[in-house]
């Protein structure tokens, strides 16, 4: 019998192996290396776990579906570093889980939004966006501001980021829930905004 390519895919479940292999073989040759590369896996210098406020404020983004128009992730291209600051590295989202990374962009890449403009400027953003950035888009977030955080809630997400390599001792887990106190949703998203790309300086 002749083996041809004609043959192959006459042959449906053949063709579904083979397709399978293939893929299988191109996948781990891709994803089995990064699993040794240290830059991928390594905490850049200065990384720490996140606070339990900001903790509490990447779930309130991630609820909210701030990703859909916000990536996180500065392209090394030079529009991009020219514009966001620099480009965005793996070692920098280690205890990130999801990481943000991403290529949708509505508004502007926020993965260097940290320390770039100051606590009450996000309030009033937050509230109404236009009343910062006239030509804005964005929906307002003005309930964020009346909801109280609950503080024990905190305490298993930081429990299951421990089981996943994150460094929380039982200590700082213990008190987490004391940093929450009286703090709204607001707090916290803020919170988690001020600190994205604070790690490795963004312009010269």
């Amino acid at each position: 019998m002749k083996f041809s390519h004609e043959w192959i895919e006459k042959n449906p479940w053949l063709l579904i192996a083979l397709v399978v292999l293939v893929v299988s073989v191109g996948g781990l040759v891709e994803i089995v290396p990064l699993f040794f590369q240290r830059s991928t896996t390594e905490p850049v210098a200065g990384l720490k776990p996140y606070s339990p406020l900001r903790l509490a404020g990447r779930d309130v983004y991630i609820r909210e579906g701030c990703y859909n128009c916000h990536s996180q992730m500065i392209r090394p291209f030079r529009a991009e570093t020219e514009r966001y600051g620099h480009y965005s590295v793996a070692g920098e989202y280690v205890y990130d889980h999801p990481f943000q990374w991403g290529s949708k962009r509505t508004g502007p890449d926020l993965a260097r939004v940290g320390g770039r403009y100051s606590d009450e400027w996000h309030r009033i953003h937050l509230n109404n966006p236009r009343d910062v950035v006239p030509e804005s888009n964005m929906p307002g977030y003005p309930w964020l501001a009346a909801t109280k955080l609950d503080p024990q809630s905190i305490l298993p997400k930081m429990r299951a980021l421990q089981r996943l390599s994150v460094p929380y001792t039982d200590a700082e887990i213990k008190v987490a829930p004391e940093e929450l106190a009286g703090k709204t949703e607001e707090d916290a998203l803020i919170a988690y905004l001020q600190g994205l790309g604070t790690q490795i300086k963004t312009r010269n």
